[in-house]
C-alpha cells in the first residue's frame, strides 16, 4: 500500500522497478525497434494488462470473497459519525484508492474503523494514519 500525504495530489499511477534478464530485455528492445511497441514501458504495460485479463476470474472472485471496494472510496466525517452512532465499526477493504477526508479527526477514524486493507494508495492525514496503524494491513 502506498501512503500519500493528504495535501498531495491523488496519484493515478505508481512506479515499479523490475530486473529483467539481458536476453529477455534484448527481445523487448527488438519488438520496440520493429514497431510492435512504442517503448519498453508500453511493452510492460501491455504485458501487465494481458496477465490481468488472464487472471480476471480469480481477481473477481477474490474481490467478492474479501469484499473489496474496487476503484476509489472516500470516507467522510459524516459517514464515519453515522457508523459510530449506529454502534458499528467498518472493515475497510479497497482495491485502488482509499481516502479519509481531511476533516476527519483521528479519534473518529479510530472509533469507526476496525480494520483497513488497501491494495493501491491510502490517503489520510498523518494523525489518522497513526491512529489506524495498528489495524492497517497491506
Amino acid at each position: 500500500m502506498k501512503l500519500v500525504a493528504s495535501q498531495q495530489r491523488i496519484p493515478d499511477s505508481d512506479k515499479v522497478t523490475v530486473n529483467v534478464g539481458l536476453v529477455d530485455l534484448a527481445q523487448v528492445d527488438l519488438l520496440v525497434n520493429e514497431g510492435f511497441y512504442s517503448n519498453r514501458t508500453d511493452f510492460v504495460r501491455t504485458a501487465i494488462r494481458n496477465q490481468l485479463l488472464v487472471h480476471a476470474d480469480a481477481i473477481r472472485q477474490t474481490v467478492v470473497r474479501k469484499r473489496f471496494v474496487v476503484g476509489q472510496h472516500r470516507y467522510s466525517r459524516k459517514e464515519l459519525e453515522q457508523v459510530v452512532a449506529a454502534g458499528e465499526k467498518l472493515d475497510v477493504h479497497v482495491l485502488g484508492l482509499a481516502v479519509i477526508e481531511d476533516d476527519v479527526p483521528a479519534e473518529l477514524a479510530s472509533a469507526a474503523i476496525a480494520t483497513i486493507q488497501v491494495l493501491g494508495a491510502f490517503i489520510a492525514s498523518p494523525a489518522v494514519r497513526e491512529a489506524l496503524a495498528d489495524r492497517t494491513h497491506t
